[in-house]
C-alpha cells in the first residue's frame, strides 16, 4: 500500500491558479532607484495581459510613514518579507534596471530557489550570467 503525496501549499496555489485561469504574474523587483522604470515595465506588462506585483514604498524617498529611522528600519523587514511573499505568488520574476544591489540579488537567488523564471531588463547584470 502507497502512502498520499503529499502537496505543498506552493502546489496548491500554482493549482489554484490554473484552474481559475489566472493570467501570468510578474514581480518586478530591482532597487527603488528605478521606480520610474518599474512603473513603466509594470506599463509594459500590464498591456500584455500579465499581473503584476511589485514595490509600492520607495524608503529613499520622504513621507511620514517613514520619517523617524526606527519605525522606517522596522517598516523595511516587514516590506522585505511582503516582497518575498509577491514573489512567491509570482510566476516569474522581472529584475528592472542597470545596477543589482544586495536585496535585489537576494530577491533574484529566492525566486530561483523556487523555479521562477527570471528575466532582466539589462541582462548584462544577471549575477549568473
Amino acid at each position: 500500500m502507497s502512502s498520499p503525496q503529499v502537496i505543498t501549499p506552493e502546489e496548491k496555489l500554482a493549482e489554484a491558479k490554473k484552474q481559475l485561469s489566472f493570467p501570468r504574474i510578474v514581480a518586478i523587483c530591482g532597487s527603488t532607484r528605478f521606480m520610474a522604470e518599474m512603473a513603466e515595465a509594470d506599463v509594459r506588462e500590464t498591456e500584455a495581459g500579465r499581473i503584476v506585483v511589485k514595490p509600492g514604498c520607495d524608503l529613499k524617498s520622504s513621507h511620514e510613514l517613514w520619517s523617524d529611522p526606527v519605525e522606517a528600519e522596522a517598516l523595511k523587514v516587514r516590506l522585505d518579507a511582503l516582497h518575498r511573499s509577491k514573489i512567491l505568488l509570482a510566476d516569474e520574476v522581472l529584475v528592472v534596471g542597470d545596477y543589482i544591489g544586495d536585496s535585489t540579488r537576494a530577491e533574484i537567488a529566492y525566486a530561483r530557489s523556487l523555479g521562477r523564471r527570471v528575466r532582466f531588463t539589462h541582462p548584462e547584470v544577471d549575477p549568473d550570467a
